[in-house]
């Protein structure tokens, strides 16, 4: 697929990309690029494989700036992220991706854009753009459950949240590489080493950058939320067995002169006095009870119960 980058997207064939004087966008395969690289007059030797991609960078090269994007899967942060390659000039830029995912972008800035200071620098921004279109909605999503997880806790019901906590952060540390490659990226293009960009038109990879530092800023926020839920809920954990553990020493320590007597009075010895007694019963019986009694008061006069 050939652009030419005017008031809107235009599509057109490749013969028609040469003769304009309007920056161009190409997208290839990889077999397709391997066939028409030398077409595009870069002076580069670019042959990428996506599993040789592993994060979003730019890279300048003598006549060209070459790189690739490495994109994490809004919708299952689990699976492998979404790679592709590109190269640019001051001529326009060619992606190189097997994935669909540049294609599909293209065409959605086609069908929803149009300028009126049609440049290379504003469709790269609004091809940025459209990586972290949702993100901000994903991050407030993490926070509402976040929150959701904290009440929870508060409230002290039986709920283990410590699997999720541990995937929401896993979750957020790789968005947060993410944006700091991105943001890694925006300053190369901004830097502008080989001139490809007019500089009355920087300013929207500056806006760019602005807007990815406060996602990654927001992924701080909530990665020290998760650390706090965890101290909350361990904290809580920590009271409830402490809480066991007071019952279980309290009613330890009720028995023990009651297992005592239990002992004493368990001994085969023949000359026991109040054994023939018949108050004898009834008195050990009392002296239970008043241990007892007693016990419960003193705990509940220390506060232990």
């Amino acid at each position: 697929m050939y652009f030419l980058i005017q008031s809107t997207l235009t599509q057109v064939p490749r013969e028609k990309l040469a003769g304009s004087n309007a920056p161009y966008i190409a997208v290839l395969t990889r077999s397709q690029w391997l066939i028409e690289r030398g077409s595009f007059d870069m002076g580069i030797d670019i042959d990428p494989f996506a599993h040789e991609i592993h994060s979003t960078k730019a890279e300048v090269n003598y006549d060209s700036l070459t790189g690739s994007f490495s994109i994490p899967d809004r919708v299952d942060l689990e699976t492998n992220d979404i790679r592709f390659a590109f190269a640019l000039d001051e001529k326009g830029i060619v992606f190189i991706d097997d994935s669909g995912y540049a294609e599909k972008t293209v065409n959605q800035i086609g069908s929803t854009k149009r300028w009126r200071l049609p440049s290379l620098e504003r469709f790269l921004y609004d091809f940025l753009e459209q990586i972290v279109a949702d993100d901000r909605e994903l991050l407030e999503r993490y926070d509402r459950e976040l929150d959701e997880m904290e009440d929870s806790v508060n409230l002290d019901k039986d709920e283990d949240v410590t699997d999720r906590l541990g995937e929401i952060r896993s979750h957020i540390r790789d968005l947060r590489i993410h944006y700091e490659h991105l943001l890694d990226f925006t300053q190369e293009l901004e830097e502008n080493e080989n001139n490809f960009f007019y500089q009355g038109n920087l300013r929207y990879f500056r806006l760019f950058f602005n807007r990815v530092e406060r996602l990654r800023s927001a992924t701080v926020a909530i990665s020290d939320h998760v650390n706090q839920i965890r101290d909350i809920y361990k904290a809580h954990l920590d009271v409830r067995q402490n809480r066991i553990m007071t019952i279980l020493t309290v009613v330890t320590t009720i028995f023990m002169p009651l297992t005592l007597i239990v002992g004493w009075y368990g001994m085969n010895f023949r000359y026991m006095p109040e054994l023939d007694t018949p108050w004898g019963y009834p008195v050990v019986i009392a002296v239970s009870l008043l241990i007892l009694i007693g016990s419960l008061y003193f705990f509940k006069k220390k506060k232990w119960l």
